[in-house]
């Protein structure tokens, strides 16, 4: 599924503002989290699984021509309609970002990815507002998400590396550690730039493989016969 277009970073200015919003969010916690470990984190997958999930009806209402994916217009109709205002320019950063397959339109996972990616962007339209996306459950899902990144991100940075998930992994038992294949399995699930650091945006797509969402599972029966 994670199939990187090209071998070049082409997202630094979008990466770099996620990790920036990172470090904030860390030095903002005080190094508080509400996970103490990778079981407390996996105990969560099926909340997580089942909030994420209801995204599919905001996808399947803004994928116009029910083939499975929304091109960029679409999405562009889609975040007007939910009153997310962004640049042209931010719009198309986003949608090549998370467009992996470079198939110029992005499917149930990515549009998960994107939604994310734009609540940890977007400031509050005001101070009175301080709703990003008009979904309570929703913006908690994605803070909890946020918080497990946090959690893996040992050293604050903003981005993962492998010493940071040999940490997350033996942090509950210290003297039960994890074999180092599955450290560095789960960290190549992630690392598909093969960069060796871990960009809160790679973490996404890894994350949401590991919650169990299938792209293709439970399409309303309207979609179903149409295709």
């Amino acid at each position: 599924m994670l199939c990187c277009r090209g071998s070049t970073n082409k997202y630094s200015r979008l990466d770099a503002k996620l990790e920036k919003k990172m470090v904030e969010f860390k030095r903002g916690s005080l190094g508080r989290s509400n996970f103490k470990s990778i079981d407390s984190i996996i105990m969560r997958f099926p909340q997580f699984r089942e909030e994420l999930k209801k995204i599919r009806d905001v996808f399947e209402q803004y994928d116009e021509d029910s083939n499975g994916t929304i091109d960029l217009e679409e999405l562009k109709k889609c975040l007007q309609k939910l009153e997310l205002h962004l640049t042209a320019e931010e719009i198309e950063d986003l949608f090549h970002s998370c467009d992996m397959d470079g198939s110029e339109g992005i499917q149930f996972n990515e549009f998960i990815v994107l939604l994310c990616l734009i609540y940890l962007l977007k400031e509050p339209s005001s101070s009175h507002n301080t709703s990003k996306i008009d979904s309570p459950q929703l913006e908690a899902t994605f803070d909890t998400v946020i918080e497990v990144f946090s959690f893996l991100d040992k050293n604050g940075d903003g981005k993962l590396n492998k010493t940071d998930m040999v940490k997350a992994l033996n942090e509950a038992s210290p003297l039960e550690k994890s074999p180092a294949h599955v450290t560095r399995t789960r960290f190549k699930e992630m690392d598909w730039s093969k960069r060796g650091k871990v960009s809160f945006r790679e973490f996404l797509f890894a994350f949401i493989d590991w919650v169990g969402i299938d792209t293709n599972e439970e399409m309303s029966p309207v979609r179903s016969s149409s295709k």
